[in-house]
């Protein structure tokens, strides 16, 4: 685990004997992007990290002596492409280990499908179900690539954003014109998708991930496994309108120029945030660990001047950058009476809730899954890839979303499965093996038990493990120890509120313009000198690093502009 490899709580005196340029509160990945493009930028900067770790929760830990687990985040494909470019995070130690075959959904009656980059691979596999979803499945993949490559630039961007404060007729011109030249990029990207494709991708935004997949495919076990890029890390069903927007996710990304791949990261996902540190430490970042903010310093009712460490000790900047969520930013960290009412109030009733538990689990031999017999001494393709278990159609989805809306964790949860250690061989001891388990759908406070009550945790976690043996018998027997992180342990532990992995919901009226509130979508916020450049802004979760450098971006273009 990467512990205070920059520097640690003893800096006080250093933090607090000069006034700084920027302080970022949080040392996750979205907050060591932005202290890197501000110290590249010439800016002094302090990164405060709450816990002895950086990385918030793109996290390595060694949780269960010899294995080193991603504790949270668990896989790479999402981080922007410019990031990795002009931050060198390949010299700064990133290496990526690409999938292939990427998922594995194993049936109970027998069968399964294996998917990935090889076209042929994947029409045989979709074959042994449907011929016409395999004849289907490339025209499928080739529409989503196309919509990701519009996204392309709402990624990277700031949204354009109205003025939010009394300005100039100068900086009113200057907003208007970079507004028009992000609404004209739009234009003309909407103009080359042609009418018929900009239909079928407002069809793809505004729909039901189960209506978008049953308008393409057949075959129930093929749709499951892709519906469950749609419900990842939320509380929605795959029926729920909306859905099909985060289908986006799994081309989205890319590893090594290669759209749509995931990865695993060599050292577990800590090693991302370990890159881009050092990208920060070497252009003069200072990061700093054990180093909890309790509330922001304001002057003259409106301006930010610094944070109030839960030691006491102030520490005194120009500007601001918080990686926290915008609960614990603007409800939590903000003295009382400060911010807007109606601003407060769309804070206080963003949706943050959780239904997403995280099993990290250190086994001592390879699940061997009752269906995929294939002849291989130690790791199959089954092994390499996202293995999804107990998802065999969209029904079986909604079944264990509907459990969680009535106040249960489901019967028979949808795990999605990854073993990083049979690519990456630093992360266990020889011969045995880290297991990641992202389980859905378990709900923050649950009506038939609680979740520090550890007979009720460790009942919930025998449930996952049960369900796992139904596909590869003897797999609990080959466990040696595990990690559970709950929504209240994530909130708890990592700073997630409500457990929410994003920061906040991915639903279409939380993103663009309405993230984190509406009129404040650009990273600024009502307080001068704060920043958001965490999830909960534009434009959202995952291991993207977006928020992190167009709020660093726009942070430098406000200093620059006052000088």
């Amino acid at each position: 685990m990467w512990r205070r490899s920059f520097s640690s709580s003893t800096a006080t005196a250093t933090l607090k004997g000069k006034k700084w340029d920027a302080l970022i509160i949080g040392g996750g990945h979205n907050g060591l992007t932005a202290a890197a493009y501000l110290a590249r930028g010439g800016l002094s900067v302090a990164v405060l990290e709450r816990r002895h770790v950086i990385g918030g929760a793109t996290v390595t830990e060694e949780l269960v002596p010899g294995f080193k687990f991603s504790r949270c985040s668990y896989l790479q494909s999402l981080l922007r492409p410019s990031i990795i470019k002009e931050l060198e995070l390949g010299k700064h130690g990133l290496k990526l280990l690409k999938r292939n075959p990427s998922s594995f959904t194993p049936c109970l009656d027998g069968r399964y499908l294996l998917l990935g980059p090889d076209k042929q691979l994947n029409h045989s596999e979709i074959s042994k179900f449907s011929l016409a979803d395999a004849e289907a499945y490339p025209r499928y993949e080739s529409q989503l690539e196309n919509f990701s490559k519009f996204m392309d630039l709402v990624l990277d961007s700031p949204p354009p954003e109205s003025v939010q404060h009394k300005a100039s007729i100068n900086e009113k011109l200057k907003n208007k014109i970079q507004n028009s030249v992000f609404w004209a990029s739009c234009l003309r990207h909407v103009s080359s998708l042609g009418q018929k494709d900009m239909v079928d991708f407002m069809d793809l935004l505004l729909s039901p991930a189960s209506k978008v997949l049953n308008n393409w495919f057949e075959a129930d076990v093929l749709k499951a496994t892709l519906a469950t890029d749609a419900v990842i890390g939320s509380t929605a069903s795959v029926h729920d309108p909306g859905s099909g927007y985060v289908l986006l996710h799994h081309v989205m990304g890319e590893t090594d120029g290669d759209r749509g791949i995931w990865s695993y990261v060599e050292g577990g996902m800590g090693s991302v945030s370990k890159a881009i540190g050092n990208a920060a430490t070497e252009a003069g970042a200072h990061i700093v660990t054990n180093a909890e903010v309790s509330q922001l310093l304001i002057e003259n009712s409106s301006t930010v001047c610094g944070v109030t460490l839960a030691d006491g000790t102030e520490v005194h900047s120009s500007i601001v950058l918080s990686n926290a969520t915008p609960y614990k930013t603007f409800i939590e960290l903000v003295p009382d009476d400060v911010l807007p009412d109606d601003f407060v109030r769309a804070i206080k009733h963003s949706d943050y809730s959780s239904a997403t538990t995280k099993i990290n689990v250190a086994v001592d031999k390879l699940p061997e899954f009752r269906s995929c017999k294939l002849d291989h001494p130690h790791a199959g393709p089954q092994h390499v890839g996202t293995i999804h278990i107990g998802s065999e159609s969209m029904e079986d989805i909604h079944s264990a979303c509907q459990d969680a809306a009535n106040g249960t964790p489901s019967r028979r949860p949808v795990i999605e499965m990854t073993i990083p250690s049979v690519l990456d061989k630093t992360i266990s001891p020889p011969g045995k093996h880290v297991i990641n388990l992202f389980v859905q759908y378990t709900p923050y406070k649950p009506l038939d038990g609680d979740w520090q009550d550890h007979d009720y945790r460790e009942s919930f976690a025998k449930k996952c493990f049960t369900l796992i043996d139904e596909y590869a018998p003897g797999f609990s027997t080959s466990i040696i120890g595990y990690d559970m992180l709950t929504p209240p342990d994530l909130e708890r532990i990592i700073g997630l509120t409500g457990g929410n992995i994003f920061h906040g919901a991915m639903g279409l009226d939380s993103l663009f313009l309405m993230r984190p509130a509406k009129g404040w979508s650009n990273y600024k916020t009502p307080l001068q000198g704060l920043y958001l450049c965490g999830s909960g802004a534009h434009p959202g979760g995952g291991v993207m690093g977006a928020p992190g450098r167009n709020a660093a971006r726009l942070a430098l273009q406000d200093v620059r502009e006052k000088i």
